[in-house]
């Protein structure tokens, strides 16, 4: 499914993670990973480690934001939540529009 005309809605996580399980919320993250993938509406998510320690930032677009804010409500994503949660310390979240995308000549 490729973005909408009027650009992605983009979702970032910044999740302080417990020092010493860092490697069990890896593999976790991509154990559940699958159950904000696989909406319809999702467009891909991406985890990635901070340069800070045990900061990881998640990365997840979406159609738009109705079906964001219909999967945020749903039980699947309580779910996902509740087995990520163990392992956060902190953390916040902020959205918004993607306006414009410039590919890479490696792209």
């Amino acid at each position: 499914m490729e973005a909408p005309a009027g650009g992605a809605f983009r979702v970032m996580l910044r999740m302080q993670i417990k020092p010493g399980v860092e490697q069990e919320f890896e593999r976790t993250w991509l154990e559940v990973g699958d159950s904000v993938t696989s909406h319809p509406a999702n467009l891909g998510q991406w985890l990635a480690r901070s340069e800070e320690e045990g900061v990881y930032y998640i990365v997840s677009d979406w159609v738009d934001e109705p079906r964001f804010r219909e999967f945020e409500t749903s039980d699947r994503h309580l779910t996902h939540r509740q087995k990520l949660h163990p392992y956060r310390s902190g953390g916040s979240m902020t959205t918004m529009r993607v306006v414009a995308h410039l590919p890479g000549s490696a792209g």
